[in-house]
């Protein structure tokens, strides 16, 4: 066999450590360099993407969850003070949810209550806001009140004594200090129309509520359709917040009446029935499919 001639079988060359070290680190190096090369999105570029999806989820809250309201009158004090921003919820309204009694809720102008109003001037943080979506505009024609009395019921308020809803007195501890309940406008009794509600100002001598629009196209009832939603919470001033809950007087044993009532049991049973329907229906089609594959 001659001298450096190979055996039946190639044999791998041997690379020395130093050259595999010296590979790996030449690899790792043009990494970097490539990574270095490779253009970085400018967040300049990034920023108009970023503003339009936090406009686009603002205006969704917006419309569908929450929206914010500045109270421009003292016609809800001392529950609310001029210049509070209120917390609205407008989701509930989506599932077929109405104004209940006791509740503070703003809704639209139903037949020019706010004739001769002066419309105030927003400052700079609620223009932003409205801009967005997330306060309304300067130029929307909004009030907010407590619901004294839904459809069905009957209210009355004469002078000297209380506002009664289905009979029962109120017991009003929200009303503005030194006010009476109804003494500068009594009253009924009248019949609240279904799909209506009646609402009244804790400031009851400095409130323009449906106890002066009785003349007017509405009969001072506020259609349900023109209500935007309850006001559950003050947000701003934070040394001002505070929940709104429903008084304890319009949950008085007697105050619901039984058309009222009848409708608060039927609606979830209704809607139960509408959601079973369907449920129903696809059981028995799977049911029939699976005979027919036996």
């Amino acid at each position: 066999m001659a001298v450096g001639a190979r055996s039946g079988r190639d044999e791998p060359d041997e690379r020395p450590e130093k050259a595999v070290e010296h590979d790996t680190e030449a690899e790792t190096a043009a990494e970097g360099e490539d990574a270095e090369e490779r253009p970085q999105r400018s967040f300049w570029k990034e920023l108009p993407l970023l503003i339009g999806i936090a406009l686009l989820l603002a205006l969704l809250i917006k419309t569908f969850l929450v929206q914010a309201f500045s109270i421009p009158s003292d016609s809800m004090q001392d529950t609310l003070q001029r210049g509070d921003r209120v917390l609205v919820d407008k989701l509930t309204p989506w599932f077929g949810s109405e104004p209940e009694r006791g509740e503070v809720v703003v809704f639209h102008d139903p037949a020019n209550w706010l004739a001769g109003e002066p419309t105030p001037q927003p400052n700079l943080a609620q223009q932003v806001l409205s801009k967005i979506g997330l306060m309304p505009s300067a130029d929307e024609k909004d009030l907010i009140k407590r619901v004294i009395a839904i459809g069905g019921d009957t209210v009355e308020c004469k002078k000297g004594g209380p506002v009664k809803v289905n009979g029962k007195d109120l017991d009003e501890p929200y009303i503005f200090p030194g006010n009476t309940p109804c003494d500068d406008a009594p009253f009924g009794p009248l019949t609240v129309p279904a799909g209506k509600i009646w609402v009244m100002g804790d400031h009851r001598q400095n409130s323009q509520d449906s106890r002066y629009h009785m003349q007017d196209s509405t009969g001072g009832f506020v259609p349900v359709d023109k209500v935007v939603g309850r006001a559950v919470v003050i947000a701003w001033p934070v040394t001002r917040w505070s929940t709104l809950p429903v008084p304890d007087t319009f949950d008085q044993p007697g105050i619901g009446n039984k058309a009222a009532a009848t409708a608060v049991g039927v609606a979830p049973a209704a809607l139960g029935l509408a959601g079973a329907v369907p449920l129903v229906l696809l059981r028995r089609r799977k049911l029939a499919g699976d005979r027919t594959a036996g």
